[in-house]
């Protein structure tokens, strides 16, 4: 067992020394500052439609960007109660490598000129999106995989979410700014996949007796992670969105669905459990479930009330899931989704995809104004009509879902 336990720690430093080498020396040949900071100069070679420029992106949103992934993402996937600080640890491993390469592979997809790939606050905004997805897939196999096993995970996910992405939004053309099928739907899936290869039978019971009396430790990670999901997600939803008009639709959006999917955990939850109050670990689940679903819809939504009625409908499937899917998907698909991912982050970001699409159909000029142009700019400039691009929005969820699961498969 000593040699064992010798064996992995040398596999484990020795590889991220590797992996450290090698970032070091892609970003030696490849990587260079941005040369210039505002958006008129963005040189027509670079793939800019979809990512505004760092003049008028603003460092408070990407330091709000990063706080979600390093904390809400980082603290909520390494359960520090049910795992303990080395879950944390691994996790913050994880972000560390993953922001590296994630700069590289969205890089060469759409930062990259004259062989040199040009970085600022918007391709850190990007890596930052693309390490959310591989901890939402981490939540899926945590305590299942080892360290090593985490960073192999990481290497393959990151280029499969940047295919993902750019195959979305830069080829396609859809429009997701929140990332409700980049981040949430191909992070999910993905890891359910990855879960479902490494189904292991004999770890029931002792999940089972690990979450004995864990009680009071889980409800007070959860009060701390449900309060850095209030403050910062809506930054997160918006981070892509720099125009005024456009940031302030998606921040009120994504509160306004943050509330009522929290409301409609303490509708549902004394329903179909004991307690009459429901505990911190659902409430934090409820804040995830309405943030997925404002993903793709948030810039969108023309009114408040829908904004309402959307969170609350993610807050009903949240609880739901736990209750009756998580169930079937560990007994008939034999899928251990450790984090319930499938249930805060899948189902309501296969929900705010659909509720997008809807949403495109109603996108004029008479609803959406000069917002058209922001949030669908080929329908603006009549290369495509709204039918087209609802088609493509709704498209873009099996895509999703085919990359995410053929992935998780493979690196499973």
């Amino acid at each position: 067992m000593p040699e064992h336990t010798a064996a992995s720690k040398l596999r484990l430093s020795g590889l991220c020394f590797l992996l450290q080498i090698l970032t070091i020396l892609l970003f030696a040949v490849f990587v260079r500052y941005s040369p210039e900071s505002s958006p008129g100069h963005c040189p027509p070679q670079l793939n800019c439609s979809r990512r505004n420029q760092d003049s008028g992106f603003q460092q408070p949103r990407y330091q709000d960007v990063h706080f979600q992934v390093l904390l809400s993402f980082g603290l909520l996937v390494a359960f520090l109660g049910r795992y303990g600080p080395g879950s944390a640890a691994i996790s913050i491993l994880i972000i560390a490598f993953a922001i590296q390469w994630a700069v590289l592979i969205e890089g060469f997809f759409n930062f990259f000129l004259n062989g040199k790939i040009y970085v600022g606050a918007q391709s850190m905004v990007s890596a930052d999106f693309c390490t959310a997805a591989l901890l939402i897939s981490t939540g899926a196999v945590l305590g299942r995989v080892n360290p090593v096993q985490m960073l192999l995970l990481a290497l393959l996910e990151v280029i499969l979410c940047t295919l993902n992405e750019y195959i979305l939004l830069s080829l396609m053309g859809v429009s997701d700014s929140g990332r409700s099928l980049t981040v949430h739907t191909f992070g999910a899936y993905f890891g359910l996949m990855v879960s479902r290869v490494l189904y292991q039978p004999h770890n029931d019971k002792r999940k089972r007796e690990e979450r004995q009396d864990m009680g009071h430790q889980m409800d007070v990670f959860a009060v701390v992670g449900t309060i850095y999901l209030w403050i910062f997600w809506p930054s997160f939803t918006s981070a892509t969105t720099v125009h005024n008009n456009a940031e302030n639709w998606a921040v009120l959006n994504s509160y306004f669905s943050l509330v009522a999917s929290t409301v409609a955990t303490f509708i549902l939850s004394p329903v179909l459990y004991e307690e009459s109050t429901p505990q911190m670990v659902q409430i934090q689940d409820a804040t995830l479930a309405g943030m997925a679903v404002m993903g793709m819809a948030g810039e969108m939504l023309v009114t408040p009330f829908g904004a309402l009625i959307a969170g609350f409908l993610a807050g009903l499937i949240s609880p739901l899931g736990f209750r009756f899917f998580t169930p079937v998907l560990h007994s008939r698909l034999k899928i251990q989704d450790t984090c319930g991912v499938h249930n805060i982050h899948g189902l309501p970001g296969i929900l705010g995809a659909l509720l997008g699409t809807l949403l495109t159909l109603l996108a004029t000029a008479d609803t959406f104004g000069d917002r058209l142009e922001l949030v669908f700019p080929l329908v603006a400039q009549g290369r495509r009509t709204v039918t087209d691009q609802a088609f493509i929005q709704l498209s873009a969820l099996p895509l999703t879902l085919l990359l995410a699961t053929l992935g998780g498969c493979l690196t499973g």
